[in-house]
């Protein structure tokens, strides 16, 4: 019978299998599916990567079920079949593992960093039933990994502790000294090693480079065996594929220096092989691990700092101790303007539309995100410069559409440093339908995530759940499109973005009377402004377009009668005089006045905007001045 797994790291190494996914994908397996499925759809495809790194040296077998929780299986249509897949994992490995191998059930972090993305409720209930369905079968143990942070890897543990007292090991993938919650390594261990972690280590995130310099800060500060998994360096990506640069040669000079350190279980993550595998073996087939220190308790927590923003020094804005486009709605009736950013090189005609909104009174300019999917000018850029040169407040849009979570996150810490404050978060529409189809949309955000992300930064707290320094101040707004069948559906939608954190809200543009006071009484019971979309129609031709051809755009059909054979000027007159009948309406249920100017014809705007200073009891802002 062999010794159970405690007993063995006691004293001995063990070496860990390599990566799983990375070498599927190598396999020829692609991107975007769900490897875990193999478990059930190519068992032996999952068995034979597992046997390759027996054959290469390792004698402890991870299941493969990294991903395999009711979140990421439903990416996949695969919630049902949790208990499935997880079984069928540790059957696979077992079997090929056989009576003298160990075999542990593997269980990554859902949350992968995004600390605002998931409730702790929510956690719980989808580790426990992962563990629930590993502890069905064979496991020797249990591994905890690619965790970012000591909460999440705390709510796993104590689900594992909950339901059984196999050996856990417990690792963390961090790219500096710290988690991304703030605790020091010498602080993380200690207190996971207090909720009963048999191991704690590191895997993923970093090459072994970057894992040496996470342990060197342990030194005296072990309580339990260690355990490390590096990625083989950083992956690049050439000619369609993902390559990574670390050999088997440079890891088996790692692993001598990672025993060297206190690691009692010695592996490989992503990019990793049976040949890094073998490597690791071979380096260390006859090493004798020194005992480990006596321990050091640590348990005295450093948190670091978010340092709040001086009142005096708001990163350059140009709006510093100015109220917010939430605060002015509050007490007058508001104006908000989109100009759409050219789709060319020259910008002359946006900025004198820019400057003529903004003598008109505009109290901001919106600026879509390549609305429609077409390709324009940096509204970034552009709000820049509308703000510095004509102080007009820019509110941008973000698509969810363009970037990941890196470029978003790299693009609203742009917005900061240049002071723009005031954003609308937007689901953004799909590159194919386009002037650039093969492009591809990204949507690693929803527009509910997005928001949440975004509130995260005026947390001081980047994406990735890592402190900032200074905290942000955004304004974020949500789109809301009314022109629904149901529109009791749409406010329960837009309920969940004001949960989320939502400021304001911008809706399409509403061509009927009727809804806007439906609109008015749907939504009376919200405590955040909502600014009604108001676009003066320029032709027949661009009415029927909108109502025909435009998702989120509805027109009646006593609007598109009217508006049915008119061209040119007598067109945009028409849409004008429908425009300002619509914002009779719209004024007396709401202060919040939303104007979308069509194909740059903003002396439309101007015209609407002057419109509705006149009905309303406050004059324009720049005219406040006393006489």
């Amino acid at each position: 019978m062999k010794p159970g797994l405690r007993e063995i790291w006691d004293g001995q190494l063990l070496i860990g299998d390599g990566a799983m996914g990375t070498y599927l994908y190598q396999m020829g397996f692609p991107v975007g599916i769900s490897y875990e499925e193999l478990n059930l759809i190519h068992p032996e495809v999952v068995g034979d990567v597992h046997r390759r790194y027996i054959d290469a040296g390792a004698n402890l077998i991870e299941t493969n079920t990294f991903s395999a929780n009711f979140d990421k299986l439903s990416k996949y249509g695969l919630e049902s079949k949790v208990e499935q897949i997880n079984r069928a994992g540790v059957k696979i490995a077992r079997e090929a593992a056989g009576n003298n191998g160990y075999v542990v059930g593997a269980i990554g972090s859902i949350r992968g960093g995004r600390r605002a993305n998931i409730s702790n409720k929510e956690l719980k209930g989808y580790f426990e039933q992962q563990i629930s369905a590993l502890l069905t079968e064979d496991v020797d143990g249990i591994l905890l990994e690619t965790f970012y942070d000591v909460e999440e890897l705390l709510i796993a543990l104590r689900r594992v502790r909950k339901l059984s007292d196999l050996p856990v090991i417990c690792q963390f993938a961090v790219e500096d000294v710290t988690t991304l919650d703030g605790y020091t390594m010498p602080e993380a261990f200690s207190i996971i090693t207090e909720e009963g972690a048999d191991v704690i280590g590191f895997n993923c995130r970093t090459g072994p480079s970057g894992i040496m310099r996470a342990m060197d800060t342990l030194q005296g500060h072990l309580q339990v065996p260690m355990s490390v998994f590096p990625n083989a360096g950083i992956a690049d990506y050439v000619d369609g594929q993902y390559r990574y640069a670390a050999t088997p040669e440079y890891f088996a000079q790692s692993a001598v220096k990672f025993a060297e350190l206190g690691a009692r279980i010695l592996g490989g993550c992503c990019g990793t092989t049976p040949e890094h595998i073998a490597a690791i073996a071979g380096a260390l087939k006859d090493y004798i691990p020194m005992p480990l220190p006596q321990p050091v308790i640590t348990s005295q927590r450093d948190r670091i700092a978010v340092a709040e923003r001086d009142e005096e020094d708001e990163g350059g804005g140009a709006f510093t101790g100015k109220p917010s486009i939430v605060d002015l709605v509050k007490e007058r009736h508001t104006v908000i303007v989109e100009l759409d950013p050219p789709r060319d090189l020259d910008i002359t005609k946006f900025m004198d539309g820019a400057k003529a909104l903004q003598e008109a009174g505009a109290d901001a300019l919106t600026l879509a995100d390549n609305s429609l999917a077409v390709t324009r000018m940096s509204n970034m850029a552009l709000g820049h410069l509308v703000q510095s040169q004509l102080g007009l407040r820019p509110l941008i849009h973000i698509a969810c559409r363009d970037r990941n979570l890196i470029g978003t996150q790299s693009h609203m810490m742009g917005f900061d440093a240049l002071g723009i404050d005031h954003v609308l978060a937007v689901t953004g529409d799909p590159a194919r339908f386009g002037d650039l189809p093969g492009s591809s949309s990204v949507y690693d955000l929803t527009s509910f995530e997005i928001i949440r992300m975004i509130k995260q930064l005026n947390d001081g707290i980047a994406f990735s759940g890592k402190p900032l320094k200074q905290k942000a101040k955004f304004v974020v707004g949500a789109a809301f499109n009314p022109n629904v069948k149901h529109l009791d559906k749409a406010v329960q939608r837009l309920e969940k973005k004001i949960a989320s954190g939502a400021d304001y809200i911008m809706t399409q543009p509403v061509y009927d009377p009727e809804l806007i006071a439906a609109i008015k009484e749907a939504t009376a019971h919200l405590n955040i402004p909502i600014f009604i979309g108001i676009m003066p129609l320029a032709s027949g031709r661009n009415a029927e377009y909108l109502h025909n051809e435009v998702p989120g755009i509805q027109l009646s059909d006593e609007v598109r009668q009217r508006m049915a054979g008119l061209e040119g000027a007598e067109g945009r007159q028409m849409g004008i005089n429908i425009a300002k009948e619509l914002l009779d309406v719209a004024m007396d249920n709401f202060n919040g006045i939303y104007l979308m100017t069509p194909f740059m014809f903003y002396d439309m705007s101007v015209q609407l905007i002057k419109y509705v200073w006149e009905k309303s009891e406050h004059r324009a802002p720049h005219l406040f001045q006393s006489k």
